[in-house]
């Protein structure tokens, strides 16, 4: 499986059910739940954070949490 960390910039994915457990609770109360698109949006200079689009909210979350989310690429 893929995680939202291995996406380039304009892919898209589906967050996986199995990332469930791996989301910390404010990503979830931002939209990031399993079944949603996430699209990768833009890297910041040094690599860290990543910018992501969930349900038409841009979210800015750090590499290390985006590495445990686990998608499927659309």
């Amino acid at each position: 499986m893929n995680t939202i960390a291995s996406l380039h910039i304009g892919e898209k994915g589906i967050i996986s059910e199995e990332s469930l457990d791996n989301i910390p609770l404010k990503l979830l109360e931002m939209g990031c739940l399993p079944g949603a698109e996430v699209e990768l949006l833009q890297i910041a200079p040094l690599k860290d954070p990543i910018y992501i689009k969930v349900n038409d909210t841009h979210v800015a979350i750090r590499k290390e949490t985006a590495s445990h989310i686990l998608i499927t690429k659309v």
